[in-house]
Order: C-alpha cells, then structure tokens, then sequence
C-alpha cells in the first residue's frame, strides 16, 4: 500500500508549478494525497531560498513539520530553492530531513521519495537522499500537474532559469541558464488546462519577455500570445515578470490585438536613477522606461502597469531616491509593490560598501508605499460608475461575493467586493458597476448581463 503525502508550497509562482508538478507525479505514482500534514506519512516542504525573509519562512516551517516525526511522519523531503543553495548546510544543521531535492530535480521526487523509504527501512535514518546540482537541465515537457490554485485560475511557465545576472540576486545560482520551453508543449498544457475548466492563465518565467531566444533565435513571446489567444475556453491571458528593455513594439501591438491577452503588463524596474541601475547591473535607464510606460498607455490607453522597486541599495543616496519618489509621482503606476533591499551571499552586492541602515530602507519604503496609496486610490476612484468583468474568487454571506478584474493578478493585487441578487459561484466571471472605492479595492453590485 503507497504512503500519504502532504506538499508545503512556499514561495512564487514559479516555484508553485514546481510544487504541482510534483504533486502531479506522486499521485500517478499511486501515493495518497492529503491536505493535513498531520495525517501524512510523507512531507515535503517545497523551500525559496531568495531573500532573508524567505529563507526564514522555509527554515521554520521545515522546523515545525518536522515535530511530526513524533507522530505519524517517516520521511521528510525538502525541495527548491533553499535546498539547491545550502543543501550541505541543511544536512548538518537538520538532521530531521531524510531527503534534498534541488530546483533542477523536481522530475526525481518519485525515485528520490522511494530511495528515501529504502534506507529508512534499512535503518540507516543517519543517511540523507541528496538530488541537485541540476540547475541547467533541460525542462522535462508535458509533466503532470495537481493544481495548487482555484480551479478556474492556473499559472503556466514558460521558461525556466535566468541569463540576466542582476547585482542582488542570486536566482541564476539556484535555476540555471535561461532554457524555453517549446511553444507547442506551452500552447498543449494551455490546452489541456482549459479542458480542465482553467479560464485564467498567467505566463510566468524568471524574464518572460526574453521567450524563445535560446530556442528560436529571436524574441518569441508576441508569436506565443497570439497562438494561447486562440486556445478555446480561456477568457483571460495574463503577463508577469516582463523585463522593460525587452517589451518591443511587436509585444505592446500584440498585447493590443490579443483580445484574451489582458491589458495588463507586470513589469519590474527596480529604480528610476541611472547610477543606481547601473550598479544594479541592470540593462535599462531611466529614459527606456518612460519610453516604454509612454507606449505602453499610448498603444494601449487602459493598460494596468504594475511594477517593482527595490529601496535601500548599496550606495543609495538621498538624491537617488529623490529620484525614485518623483518618478514614482510622474508615472502613476497603476500597482507597485517594494522591498527593501536584502544582502544575499553570493551575489556582487554583497561585496558593495556603502551599505544601508535597515531603519533608512524601511522609511524609503514606507515612503514610497505613502505615494502609491495616494495614486492607488485616485486610480480607483476613477473606475466609480464603470462596469468590469470580474472572475469570482469567494463566496461571502448575503449574496456578497469577492472577485478580481482582467487589472488584478491573484494574491498580489486589490479585490472586488459586490453584491448579486443572483447565486453565482467559484470561477463565474460576471459584469459589476463600480460604486464605491478605497485605496486598493473595489466595491460594486453585479449588472443584469451575466457574462459566464
């Protein structure tokens, strides 16, 4: 009789496809799935490892499943980022953890599962399964998936890996080099995804606009959008991660023409001062990003732009973020979320003088924070008496329901809050007129038109 496996997914997206994937080949290798690590005899906690906070939360959820080898648990699996990057370190300092499995591995978690069980029947428990070191693999194609999101929502990846050696981040040391997928194992998983009930789709990638060069020889992400725009039964097409020097006029025009594709872009920057990208090692300046946000709303007049800055950088004078505020000002970015900068080993930052005081970052970052919520909710003011298509996410109480709109991207963006004299249900997309407004929600009553 096969073993039950409770999952843990931490971190992004990208890293919850990781998780669903393996999820998806445990249970068709015949384990039982369950959703209370209590009941589980096997647990696996899919770590990030990208920042401080991250590496926290997976450390101290490792910490506290690992109290249930008091109860039912045998084995214990650690997997992704925090696993690639300090799986000798896991080792020594965890002794609860029975098997490692790294970012290039995810396919091996049967093989390495079952090993895992093999040497705790032989009761050498002082042994540990390590798989990693993978980081540049080919990605496996069409690998079965258990959806960890809403039935009607599902992030697909495209790529894997990272070519852009950004100065603070340690991403390319735990996911390789940047491998595309082929687009038609892309548009087959959207397709299959559909035929599951999935009405949302979000590409996801470490730099989703570099699509396809490695595979292709050329910038493939406009050809892939308008192939998924074709895809029967998927209403909403949604871009994350999309790198600034990369988002060509094709992209924008193709974004316009798309009609499934939303009109919303999520675009990191990062900062607005051109010596601070610099020491960044980033690719784009301050005048490409007003060229692009320029285009962007002139090609596209209700295009949702979202970005994020990252505050408190090695060397970060008061000048520069000077620049950063007014900047933030002018553009009026329809969503934006910051952090404060974080010191990871390994990466060229590490190594810069200049260093800022923890209480500076977190005051730019409020500060900052201060300005968008000023923006955020003028925004959404403008949007009172307006009618949207919003996908239900919650079913409240007294014909209350919760949603998003095509301008909303699940966990990191505003909500809508409405009433319907109508039962919906999970997943329904349904027209509301917009009646009220804070700084980053919505609230509404559903119209008589019932869109699906």
């Amino acid at each position: 009789m096969k073993l039950t496996v409770y999952l843990e997914p931490l971190g992004c997206p990208k890293n919850l496809i990781d998780s669903e994937t393996m999820l998806g080949l445990v249970e068709k290798d015949g384990f039982i799935l369950s959703d209370d690590p209590n009941d589980a005899e096997i647990v696996i906690v899919n770590t990030c490892g990208f920042i401080n906070d991250a590496k926290e939360e997976s450390i101290d959820k490792i910490i506290e499943l690992g109290y249930l080898k008091n109860n039912k648990l045998k084995l214990l699996v650690v997997a992704g980022c925090l696993a690639e990057r300090y799986q000798s370190v896991l080792k020594k300092e965890l002794p609860e953890i029975d098997v490692i499995l790294g970012t290039g591995n995810v396919n091996e978690i049967v093989d390495a599962i079952n090993l895992g069980i093999e040497v705790l029947n032989k009761e050498k428990g002082d042994s540990v399964i390590i798989k990693a070191g993978d980081i540049s693999r080919t990605i496996p194609e069409s690998m079965p998936r258990k959806l960890l999101t809403p039935k009607h929502t599902a992030y697909l990846k495209i790529s894997d890996g990272c070519d852009n050696i950004c100065a603070y981040c340690i991403i390319p040391s735990l996911r390789g080099k940047y491998r595309s997928r082929k687009m038609e194992n892309i548009v087959e998983e959207a397709q299959k995804l559909s035929q599951d009930g999935v009405k949302e789709i979000i590409l996801v990638a470490q730099d989703t606009t570099r699509y396809g060069i490695d595979v292709y020889n050329k910038l493939m992400l406009p050809e892939l959008l308008r192939q998924l725009n074709e895809v029967q039964g998927v209403r909403w097409i949604r871009l994350l991660y999309a790198y600034p020097e990369m988002i060509t006029d094709e992209l924008i025009d193709t974004i316009a023409k798309c009609e499934k594709v939303c009109n919303y872009i999520d675009m990191p920057i990062q900062h607005s001062s051109d010596e601070i990208l610099s020491k960044m090692n980033r690719r784009s300046t301050k005048e490409m990003l007003v060229t692009v946000i320029k285009k962007l709303r002139s090609k596209i007049p209700d295009i949702t732009i979202r970005t994020t800055l990252i505050v408190g950088f090695p060397g970060e004078k008061q000048e520069h973020f000077a620049d950063l505020e007014a900047f933030v000002k002018e553009s009026k970015f329809d969503r934006l979320g910051v952090f404060s900068y974080s010191k990871e080993e390994g990466t060229l930052a590490e190594t810069f003088d200049f260093q800022i005081e923890e209480r500076v970052k977190e005051e730019r970052k409020n500060r900052i924070m201060e300005i968008q919520q000023t923006i955020s909710l003028h925004n959404n003011k403008m949007k009172i008496g307006k009618t949207f298509d919003v996908i239900i996410e919650e079913v409240l109480e007294n014909n209350e329901y919760l949603g998003r709109t095509s301008a909303d991207a699940p966990e990191i963006d505003g909500a809508v809050y409405f009433y319907s004299r109508a039962s919906r249900n999970i997943g329904d997309i349904v027209t509301v007129v917009i009646n009220n407004a804070i700084e980053y929600d919505l609230m509404g009553e559903e119209t008589d038109e019932f869109s699906q």
